[in-house]
């Protein structure tokens, strides 16, 4: 990892953005040449709710946010550097208080 986060080589990158909440939230997803898929995007200040098909694991990578995974009842902030698993056929509750928090999401399986 640089000091600008992860650096991902030989990769596509889908020129189309996934967009939620009116662009509160945006993301890119990049495939790797096995196939893999991660998304990697900005989150604007508010409060959203993602639900999981796969299970997750939540990069920061710059900014700072606060989450809650479903079925727990404290908030844990988080901040670059730092990640969190979301469990599959789950949700969390993601709240960016000020600023622009960065991540990149990895799907586990």
């Amino acid at each position: 990892m640089s000091e600008s986060g992860p650096v991902f080589s030989n990769v596509s990158v889908a020129a189309k953005a996934n967009i939620y909440f009116e662009g509160s939230v945006v993301s890119h997803t990049v495939t790797f040449a096995d196939g893999e898929k991660k998304t990697l995007g900005l989150i604007y200040p508010g409060s959203y709710h993602f639900g999981t098909e796969a299970a997750e694991n939540m990069q920061i990578i710059a900014g700072e946010c606060h989450v809650r995974i479903a079925g727990e009842e404290r908030w844990t902030p988080y901040a670059g550097g730092s990640d969190f698993d979301v469990p599959a056929n789950s949700s969390f509750d993601i709240e960016v208080a000020d600023g622009i928090a960065e991540y990149v999401c990895s799907y586990i399986s």
